[in-house]
């Protein structure tokens, strides 16, 4: 069976840091372009982050680039997305996700397999 857990969530300060980590079964996670989505209260859900395969091409949201950093390890079946400089409105359920098959990274569409999400909340 295909599962995605979500770890690390909390309640973070603004200007603070989190890390949330994704364990997934060895089946998909070696294979498959990863990505990170969130859902923020009455908005609809929104790519964040995505990492190829083997880990050579990440890309990011606008509102996100270069405070956070996605990595995966392969060996460990674990996909993480490192978060810096949080505001508010980086507040949201946070969801890994992975594509069934190679697609656009951003698509979240192409995404066939998510976990149950991870709450971060992000106070001012």
């Amino acid at each position: 069976q295909v599962q995605l857990v979500e770890s690390g969530g909390g309640l973070v300060p603004a200007g603070g840091s989190v890390r949330l980590s994704c364990a997934a079964s060895a089946l998909i996670l070696s294979n498959n372009n990863m990505g990170w989505f969130r859902q923020a209260p009455g908005k609809e859900r929104e790519f964040v982050a995505a990492i190829s395969w083997n880990g050579v091409t990440t890309t990011y949201a606008r509102s996100v680039k270069g405070r956070f950093t996605i990595s995966r390890d392969n060996a460990e079946n674990t996909v993480s997305l490192q978060m810096s400089s949080l505001t508010p409105e980086d507040t949201a359920v946070y969801f890994c996700a992975a594509q069934p098959r190679p697609s656009s990274l951003t698509n979240l569409g192409s995404y066939g397999y998510w976990g149950q999400g991870t709450q971060v909340t992000v106070s001012s």
